[in-house]
């Protein structure tokens, strides 16, 4: 499973702790079918990752 990654302040700036979110140790996978749905858009922030699919822009724009 992929994910985007966001420099740590670039996610302070856009206030990222307001997303879903689990340790990046958990299963991409797992989150995605049991609570994200498959279409979701995930970027890892330090050791979270967020679920940001309600901003696409983040995901699109901002991560990389």
């Amino acid at each position: 499973m992929r994910t985007k990654t966001l420099y740590r302040r670039d996610g302070e700036r856009i206030g990222i702790s307001r997303f879903p979110n689990f340790h990046k140790s958990g299963s991409i996978a797992g989150m995605k079918r049991l609570y994200y749905g498959k279409n979701a858009l995930l970027v890892r922030c330090g050791s979270w990752i967020y679920n940001v699919s309600d901003e696409p822009r983040i995901y699109h724009n901002l991560a990389h």
